[in-house]
């Protein structure tokens, strides 16, 4: 039996499947919807949750910034540890307090990095080490230029 590209799709947004297990789901219940959501609900197949669901990603998202940490570090010591996501609000409460913060821990020779769940580097700080270095750079030739 062939069914209708209407119906895939419409069972596709319905259970979240792909289109395949809606094709096959539609093909084994003669295109009737009801008994093809039954079908998949019984395969376990039916994903409750919708990528597309506001809360959830934003769920996902305070989840992921929970896991990863901001960390300042001073040589070998750790002098700030915490989650993106208290690093965040705290940044929405008092922007300038943070913008602030960053400049003068990056003229004094402080070392910023984000720390994955596992400990693992994140892309993010080749970014932050370009940036450091950069400034670094421009602090050693204002002091060249002081000294003359």
């Amino acid at each position: 039996m062939t069914v209708k590209l209407e119906l895939i799709d419409e069972l596709k947004r319905r259970a979240n499947v792909s289109y395949e297990e809606a094709r096959d789901a539609l093909e084994k219940t003669n295109g009737d919807m009801v008994e093809a959501l039954i079908y998949l609900e019984k395969q376990n197949k039916v994903n409750q949750e919708k990528e597309s669901n506001f809360f959830t990603i934003v769920k996902k998202i305070i989840k992921k910034g929970n896991r990863t940490k901001f960390i300042v570090r001073k040589a070998e010591t750790t002098i700030l540890s915490l989650p993106v996501t208290a690093v965040v609000i705290i940044t929405v409460v008092a922007p300038y307090v943070t913008v602030i913060g960053l400049i003068v821990a990056l003229l004094t020779g402080y070392k910023i990095k984000f720390q994955g769940k596992n400990g693992e580097e994140m892309k993010v700080n080749e970014t932050i080490d370009k940036v450091t270095n950069i400034v670094d750079k421009a602090k050693e030739s204002f002091t060249e230029d002081i000294k003359k």
